[in-house]
């Protein structure tokens, strides 16, 4: 329960970005900038943010794209599946670089 905690801050940034930026969008074209650009560069942010201060945890990019999956039903259609697993990826090698910092500061 302790871990899920350390992860809350840093999931809530990506749930903003997740549910709070497709508001955002007013055409295909703004959809596909927020999706291929600004949602997986926030989620690699608090990724980094998270593994320099916690560490790495595979769970935490797992729950990264498990919560991208409503989105899906709520603002995309059927074709944005793809992108549970890519966030996830992005949010692994964020959570994987933030780990590498603390080592080598250490």
């Amino acid at each position: 329960m302790d871990k899920i905690k350390k992860m809350l801050p840093y999931l809530l940034v990506c749930i903003v970005a997740f549910y709070g930026l497709p508001l955002l969008g007013k055409d295909t074209g703004s959809f596909m900038t927020i999706l291929l650009i600004a949602i997986p560069l926030i989620c690699f942010i608090s990724s980094v943010f998270y593994g320099v201060k916690n560490g790495f945890n595979f769970i935490f990019s797992l729950i990264v794209g498990i919560l991208f999956i409503p989105t899906i039903f709520i603002y995309y259609n059927s074709s944005a599946w793809g992108y549970t697993i890519a966030y996830a990826i992005v949010s692994l090698a964020g959570n994987l670089i933030g780990e590498f910092f603390i080592r080598r500061r250490n």
